[in-house]
């Protein structure tokens, strides 16, 4: 069975780089949150990893007969243990029962939760979300009512966006919400793609549901958000909620993705009419940094598999070796680019991850709002890449089911896709957060990157901080040219979206590792094979960044 060790050295050094002391309350010193993560990343390897396999042998299946969705073996402890435990409402308010600890502690067990098992950390990461909304957009009623059962995980929450013709395009959607005689709202209407939408973990699914009202304006404008549980908490009957379908896909299979009926089901309006898309933004924006560090833990968990497997693995001559000697393949220098070529990367990942929840976390908008699309669109494409290259390292064995490592390239595929495509984040990034104070928000990223690179050469006698400088170089021309181009001609910067998020990522990946790395020598070498394989890419992105919209023309 494959095991999950959490990589709590890397995650300490991670929080410490991001400014731990900054933003954690006062009783609570790192002592305390190093006891915190340890005893999590007990919990995450000895009751939830083990359950990761099974949920993907067996999938989530749907009683059609009674609408119950049946989870794998193991889910129901696994779940359990995380409740029982007080994980889910770590960073919650503690108003409504929550820990109040600080987004960058909550990343550091998401990423630990996730790496254990993917499928099920989808299910508190919707209704850490729902949390989020329901304490800044819900009523007094409703925080009452719903907030601390679901802060404490004995309920939970989901996100009820997308319909057959309305996915990225929400503003298309056709759930309708009208007025009983009573005066209660009536929801009507079908939805898919609903991540744990039906399941038996909670005693309650509180959904929080896009519709439309009478007389609502086309578009977004005339979307407003309804809370819509799956049991009135008045009554505790059944509500007009159904799972009708689970989608069939090529990863999380355990994580039940269903199409959901709304049949006259009662709601209650979250906010104002009208005012749907702007409170749900709530829920995605934690939602896409979480769906961003699910990059980073299949990345690691990918990680961990390659490495057991290249040291255990005995294939060819090493050089150097003793003839007729197998050697570990570990040994091979391009087994050994692989898998540093993935612990750099992770290391990269988590460091913008962890930076963008402590800036948040500070009140530092700016910062956590630009780097919000990166940390998402970023990641889970070099989540995605470093499963591959996973296993790539196992050879054959590795496009075999049995060695686990197949299953990280098919979970890891979703996660550039749901919570806004990363086709999306690519765009947000270049017409709302680039030119954000007239370009001064990215102009404190360069700032920042400089201060390391002067740093770096009081320390550095092998040329990396130049490579760093360099590549900041680079991407202040192309912020440079996305600034003055977006205003006269928008087309070609939208072109070259994809490949401005890649070379802010790569960048702002390489600056954080190395920040962090000035004041921790272990992570140095890291640093150096990231500054010598990874950020030269950089330069080759600007480009595709600048070429403008006409290269779109060719014929497909």
């Amino acid at each position: 069975m494959d095991r999950y060790d959490p990589p709590l050295d890397d995650i300490r050094r991670a929080l410490r780089a991001a400014g731990l002391h900054d933003v954690v309350e006062a009783g609570v010193d790192a002592d305390t949150v190093d006891e915190l993560l340890a005893e999590f990343g007990r919990v995450a390897a000895d009751v939830i990893a083990p359950t990761d396999r099974v949920g993907d042998v067996q999938g989530s299946r749907l009683d059609p007969a009674t609408g119950t969705v049946v989870v794998p073996d193991g889910f129901d402890r696994a779940y359990a243990a995380y409740v029982d435990g007080g994980w889910a409402g770590l960073t919650a308010p503690v108003e409504h029962g929550g820990g109040g600890l600080p987004k960058l502690v909550g990343v550091a067990v998401q990423e630990m939760l996730t790496s254990a098992n993917m499928a099920l950390s989808l299910n508190p990461m919707l209704t850490h979300g729902a949390v989020e909304l329901l304490s800044a957009r819900g009523d007094e009623r409703q925080k009452r009512l719903y907030l601390e059962k679901l802060v404490s995980g004995r309920w939970a929450g989901t996100m009820v966006l997308t319909e057959p013709d309305a996915g990225s395009d929400v503003g298309a959607l056709r759930t309708r919400a009208e007025r009983d005689t009573h005066g209660d709202w009536r929801v009507n209407g079908t939805k898919i793609f609903i991540t744990w939408g039906e399941h038996e973990l909670t005693d309650n699914i509180v959904h929080l549901v896009l519709a439309r009202t009478p007389g609502a304006p086309p578009g977004t404008k005339g979307i407003s958000l309804f809370l819509v549980p799956k049991v009135l908490p008045d009554t505790g009957t059944g509500n007009g909620v159904r799972c009708v379908k689970l989608e069939e896909k090529l990863g999380i299979h355990a994580s039940p993705t269903c199409v959901m009926e709304f049949d006259d089901a009662v709601g209650e309006l979250v906010g104002d009419e009208g005012d749907g898309m702007r409170n749900m933004f709530v829920m995605m924006n934690a939602a896409r940094l979480a769906v961003g560090v699910e990059g980073l833990a299949v990345a690691e968990r990918a990680y961990q598999q390659a490495r057991r497997y290249a040291t255990e693995r005995r294939q060819g001559r090493a050089l150097g070796a003793p003839c007729g000697t197998p050697s570990p393949i570990v040994e091979h220098p391009d087994v050994r680019r692989m898998l540093l070529t993935m612990r750099s990367s992770v290391a990269a990942m988590r460091h913008v991850l962890y930076a963008t929840a402590a800036w948040t976390d500070t009140g530092d908008r700016e910062l956590a709002d630009l780097l919000t699309p990166v940390a998402k669109g970023w990641s889970t494409e070099v989540g995605f890449q470093m499963a591959s290259v996973a296993v790539q390292v196992h050879g054959g064995m590795g496009y075999i089911e049995e060695t686990g490592v197949a299953q990280r390239l098919r979970d890891s595929r979703i996660a550039p896709i749901y919570e806004g495509t990363n086709g999306i984040q690519a765009i947000d990034l270049v017409t709302r957060k680039v030119p954000m104070a007239g370009g001064a928000v990215v102009g404190r990223v360069l700032a920042g990157i400089e201060d390391t690179v002067r740093q770096l050469e009081k320390v550095d006698d092998a040329g990396e901080a130049d490579a760093l400088a360099g590549a900041a170089d680079t991407l202040r021309r192309a912020s440079e040219w996305v600034l003055a181009r977006g205003a006269e001609e928008p087309a070609d910067v939208l072109a070259g979206a994809t490949a401005y998020l890649e070379l802010t990522g790569i960048v702002v990946g390489g600056w954080l590792l190395a920040r962090a790395a000035l004041g921790d020598e272990d992570s140095m070498g890291l640093w150096r094979f990231y500054a010598t394989e990874t950020l030269p890419r950089a330069a080759g992105l600007l480009t595709p960044v600048t070429a403008g919209a006409a290269r779109l023309t060719a014929a497909l």
